[in-house]
């Protein structure tokens, strides 16, 4: 079995994205100017990333047999995701999520978490997830594959690193759900909303501080456009990123987060990892959909 570099775990969903000319709020109207149609998953996106960039990247997720999963195993195949980790349920759908972008590339989604939600631990491959330098976690809707990923964490050799990306999903369940993850984090990569949420602080310094304080080894908290603030507790930095037009926000953490990990297991500097990790998301921002955008390894070299 290969030794892989990462390792996904989180939701795997197909986004029915829809270009409209605004959010519509309750009661109101708007109109849908284009509809793209992709492959997505916060997890399942960062793991595109990674192997874009030459990472040796593998998946434990779960699809039906219906359209959308063909679509999943397909696409993982197409960019070199190894496959060996999905498991296939007989019965249900496979996740979609439904999202409407404005022309600012703000957005909207609705998760259809079908089987997603139905991983329990006998499913999911202990032995391939322990194969790695990295186990990289995102956010599911409901309890079972939740519990799931808690017990997989900590069945884990120490040999591996847990990565976590908590999503608004977990964040807004707070700390003292998530406790038994975050205490086996390395890195955790929340926003200043989910920070906010999971420690109580507003300040998102004192919110890292809170993480790093529980035993997180490295905190990289995103800011969308004004970058980064990464932190291990003993150096910190603020990293800026680059001013652009965005097209489409989604999946844009996800990016963030291929591009952070990736400087991690290059052994880059703190400030380097954010540096990185905000080059693959303004990428990802320049065009439709979570992966469209997403560099590769020979783009790095703008960066230098």
């Amino acid at each position: 079995m290969t030794d892989f570099d990462v390792v996904g775990f989180g939701a795997l969903n197909v986004d029915k994205l829809f270009k409209v000319n605004r959010i519509a709020h309750a009661e109101e109207e708007s109109f849908v100017e284009s509809v793209h149609e992709t492959c997505g998953g916060s997890a399942a996106n960062t793991s595109v990333g990674l192997a874009r960039l030459g990472c040796k990247v593998g998946f434990v997720g779960k699809v039906g047999e219906d359209k959308e999963g063909i679509m999943q195993v397909d696409e993982f195949q197409r960019e070199g995701v190894d496959t060996e980790g999905l498991i296939h349920a007989s019965a249900g759908r496979s996740g979609s999520v439904m999202g409407f972008v404005d022309r600012q590339g703000n957005r909207a989604l609705y998760i259809n978490s079908g089987v997603n939600d139905t991983i329990a631990f006998r499913e999911a491959n202990l032995k391939y997830a322990s194969q790695t330098k990295f186990l990289h976690l995102s956010s599911f809707v409901g309890e079972e594959s939740f519990q799931t990923q808690k017990k997989l964490a900590h069945a884990l050799p120490s040999t591996v690193k847990v990565s976590f990306d908590p999503g608004a999903l977990y964040a807004q369940r707070g700390y003292t759900q998530l406790e038994p993850i975050i205490k086996r984090a390395y890195v955790m990569m929340p926003n200043a909303l989910e920070l906010e949420l999971i420690t109580g602080e507003k300040d998102y310094r004192k919110g890292a501080r809170f993480l790093v304080d529980k035993g997180v080894a490295v905190v990289a908290v995103k800011l969308g456009c004004e970058g980064c603030f990464v932190t291990n507790g003993k150096e910190q930095y603020q990293v800026a990123t680059l001013k652009l037009d965005a097209v489409d926000s989604t999946g844009a953490g996800d990016a963030f987060c291929a591009g952070f990990l990736y400087g991690l297991l290059k052994q880059k500097s703190l400030f380097e990892c954010g540096r990185i990790g905000n080059f693959v998301a303004s990428k990802s921002v320049m065009h439709m959909g979570a992966r469209a955008g997403l560099p590769y390894a020979k783009d790095l070299e703008l960066l230098s």
